[in-house]
């Protein structure tokens, strides 16, 4: 008698975005929420909608539709609450969904060189292969949505200081 190896199954939340379903691995996911209010500002980031406020905090919303479809939501059923990791920042972002989603237990095939930047893995589930996202490539990271250089040159020489280089934060 053989005895198989036993494997690790990993939580992944699936994820709808028009026709094709994506995952996240669960650990990722914060919560999911009801669509509400985007609060949009000029900025230079195309991936970038704007804000929404939940539970005291400003968290950046994307739709990466678009991106990985080629076209973006037309209908937004829900907005998934998900963490995404620069170096080491961590972060929360804010991306639409067009359909339910849904947590699974399955074993991830990691990405490989030949894949795009934007895939961690690959799952198998109800006859389908469904991707698994690395958000870091597909949002902007917080040095992507900094002041341009020229501002900050501007803020130094009008008399504002920053408060420390490294962040967005200026004073008088």
């Amino acid at each position: 008698m053989t005895v198989a190896p036993e494997t690790a199954l990993q939580s992944f939340v699936l994820l709808r975005l028009g026709e094709r379903r994506f995952a996240l691995p669960a650990s990722q996911v914060a919560e999911l929420v009801a669509p509400s209010r985007i609060f949009r500002f000029p900025h230079k980031s195309p991936a970038l909608e704007g804000v929404i406020l939940r539970r005291g905090r400003m968290i950046a919303i994307c739709d990466i539709a678009e991106q990985l479809t080629g076209s973006r939501l037309t209908a937004r059923r829900f907005t998934l609450i998900a963490t995404r990791r620069y170096e080491r920042q961590l972060d929360w972002i804010a991306i639409p969904v067009s359909g339910e989603c849904e947590l699974i237990n399955v074993d991830m095939v990691p990405a490989s060189s030949n894949d795009s930047p934007h895939v961690d893995g690959w799952l198998s589930h109800g006859g389908e292969v469904i991707e698994v996202l690395r958000l870091s490539a597909l949002t902007p990271g917080p040095a992507e949505t900094m002041l341009p250089a020229p501002l900050h040159d501007f803020a130094r020489v009008s008399g504002f200081v920053l408060t420390n280089p490294d962040s967005k934060e200026v004073r008088s």
